[in-house]
C-alpha cells in the first residue's frame, strides 16, 4: 500500500491541535539509517487505510516530498469516540534487515470438513494472529490456513501448518502453540422424569 505525508515544522500539543482541526493527522517516523522526522497526513485518506487490513500487517511505501521509503505502523492512537486519528508512528525499514511483524490468519474451509458438516462440532480459532520475523521483501499480508481437513476431536497446531517461505515464528515461551481446536458439541441434556405420584394417605382407623 502506499500513502503520501507532509513534512511537518512545528511539534507540541497546540500545533498537533491546530493539525487535527485541520484535518491533519500529526504524526512521525523513526529507524533506519535517517534522523527522527516529523510528518502530517490528510486524515480523511488514513482514516479509510486505517480501516484496510494491509495498513496494519504489511510492508507500505511512504511518498514524503518526492522520495518513496518502506515503512512500517507502529503506532496508532484514535480518540476514545471520535471517529478521529489523533496520532500515528511509522518505522523505517531496511530491505536487508530482518523485521518482526504480527500477521493475521485467515482461516477457510472448515464448513467442509467431517467435524463440522458431519459431526456438527465447533472450530476455535485459539490464534488470529502471529508474530512472525522474515525480510521486508517476505513478509505476507495474511497467512491463509485450510481447515477442510479438520476431524472430530482434532488440534491444529503451529507445525502442523506450513509458512510460507522466508518466513519464520516468533514463539514467547511456546513450543508449538495451538491455532485451533475443535470441540464437541453440547450433549442434549436429559428431559427430566415424571415425578413419582403421592402415596396415597392411610385410611382413617376404625373406633
Amino acid at each position: 500500500m502506499k500513502f503520501v505525508a507532509f513534512e511537518r515544522a512545528k511539534q507540541g500539543t497546540g500545533a498537533s491541535r491546530r493539525l487535527r482541526n485541520a484535518g491533519k493527522v500529526p504524526g512521525i517516523v523513526y529507524g533506519g539509517e535517517g534522523e527522527p522526522q516529523l510528518i502530517e497526513l490528510d486524515h480523511n485518506a488514513l482514516w479509510q487505510a486505517i480501516k484496510k487490513e494491509a495498513f496494519h500487517s504489511s510492508v507500505l511505501e511512504m511518498d514524503l516530498g518526492g522520495k518513496a521509503s518502506q515503512v512500517l505502523l507502529r503506532d496508532l492512537q484514535i480518540h476514545p469516540y471520535k471517529q478521529q486519528v489523533l496520532h500515528i508512528d511509522f518505522q523505517r525499514v531496511s530491505a536487508k534487515t530482518k523485521i518482526h511483524m504480527k500477521v493475521p490468519l485467515h482461516y477457510s474451509g472448515e464448513e467442509e470438513s467431517t467435524a463440522v458438516k458431519i459431526d456438527k462440532c465447533l472450530v476455535n480459532h485459539v490464534l488470529t494472529e502471529l508474530e512472525v520475523s522474515c525480510l521486508p521483501a517476505d513478509l505476507p499480508e495474511s497467512i491463509n490456513i485450510d481447515l477442510s481437513k479438520l476431524e472430530k476431536g482434532a488440534t491444529l497446531t503451529l507445525n502442523d501448518v506450513a509458512l510460507p517461505k522466508g518466513v519464520q515464528a516468533v514463539l514467547h515461551g511456546k513450543d508449538n502453540p495451538v491455532l485451533v481446536s475443535v470441540v464437541n458439541p453440547a450433549a442434549e441434556e436429559a428431559e427430566p422424569e415424571p415425578a413419582a405420584a403421592p402415596a396415597a394417605a392411610p385410611a382413617p382407623e376404625k373406633k
